[in-house]
């Protein structure tokens, strides 16, 4: 038993200690940003915010690490309040990213003008507040990445999540193979080329390696991590981060094709009645609860799915769930989603995981 006991002591130091050193190397100063496609959160309140146009990813040292309570949020205005702190009308708003900080439950927005100009805000979940996140005199750091792409900048980052001590950052490079996937070491020093993903698309019938992952998870399985990832006109992907080295080329398995004429929009995993799932917001085919038994050993779909068939892993579209653009997780039975209603516009929801 006191061996036991010795060895979760230091697991939670080991844990302590590795959220603690993500700081390490940050500098105090005020982050610029030209623009801002993607948020994701890593250990202690570290914010991590991808920059395309500037080709930068910077980490932040938030020191949003209290408990903001239990609470469901929502904001029946958010276009209303978010152009309200931009300085615009409600339909002068473009949301870009919103993240849960799993340190505190406040929730992170990124949003731009449609005439130009990011903002990183805060959603507090206390006072259910919706500000600017000051980003005077904070601990942090920036990475440049080597040769992202020029011709469709804003797709150089398409979407980020941190895994065990590195954030990896998928988009497009100028590389033969653009699609690319970037595993960066935290605390930050320099990114690498990245690794250049080619993929079977079933609704194209055709191996393709110029389609970046528009959003994708991770997803820890028989103690491997994994990115279940999907693309434009819905292969849904899988690929072992153990497999991401700087400079090589990698072919993802195609372990589902989920309709065509379609675009991926967020990406969550979760665990309910003992099973794990994914829950996908799509802009064209709904919300989809996609089943991820047996996803890590799946043979990959090598055989084109005509007429906007669909293939591979089970999945079923949340009726319920109707207009999201995007979700996160809030706890272990809920997550926050985006609706954008056509009459009402943007609101902010709590809703019970399906």
């Amino acid at each position: 038993m006191r061996k036991l006991f010795i060895a979760l002591v230091a697991v939670a130091a080991a844990g302590a200690a590795s959220a603690a050193d993500l700081t390490a190397g940050m500098s105090k100063g005020t982050p610029e940003f030209k623009s801002i496609s993607a948020l994701a959160f890593g250990p202690d309140g570290v914010l991590f915010v991808g920059d395309p146009t500037a080709g930068t990813v910077t980490a932040i040292a938030t020191g949003d690490t209290k408990a903001a309570g239990k609470d469901d949020v929502s904001v029946d205005n958010l276009g209303e309040a978010a152009g309200g702190v931009l300085g615009v009308k409600a339909a002068d708003v473009v949301l870009n990213d919103v993240k849960v900080n799993p340190a505190s439950g406040n929730i992170y927005v990124a949003a731009s003008r449609k005439a130009g100009g990011s903002m990183l805000m805060k959603l507090d979940r206390g006072t259910k507040k919706l500000a600017e996140f000051a980003l005077k005199d904070v601990q942090f750091a920036t990475v440049k990445l080597p040769n992202a792409t020029e011709k469709q900048r804003t797709e150089a980052i398409t979407s980020m999540a941190y895994v065990g001590g590195k954030l990896i950052v998928a988009g497009l490079s100028n590389e033969e193979f653009a699609s690319t996937l970037r595993a960066i070491p935290v605390p930050f020093k320099d990114a690498d080329k990245g690794t250049s993903v080619e993929i079977f698309h079933a609704a194209h019938n055709k191996l393709e390696t110029n389609s970046p992952i528009r959003t994708f998870t991770p997803y820890s399985v028989s103690g491997a991590d994994y990115l279940i990832a999907s693309y434009t006109c819905t292969p849904l992907v899988r690929v072992p981060v153990a497999d991401l080295k700087s400079g090589s080329k990698i072919k993802g398995a195609t372990v589902a094709e989920l309709g065509n004429r379609n675009r991926p929009l967020d990406i969550i995993v979760y665990t309910k009645d003992k099973k794990d799932y994914a829950l996908m917001a799509n802009n064209a085919r709904g919300v989809m609860k996609i089943t991820l038994e047996g996803v890590e050993k799946a043979d990959s779909i090598t055989a084109g799915v005509g007429g906007g068939g669909t293939a591979g892993t089970k999945f079923e579209t949340v009726k319920e769930l109707t207009g999201v653009i995007q979700l996160d997780k809030l706890d272990a039975e809920r997550a926050v989603i985006v609706v954008d209603n056509k009459e009402k516009g943007l609101s902010l929801q709590t809703v019970k995981l399906p």
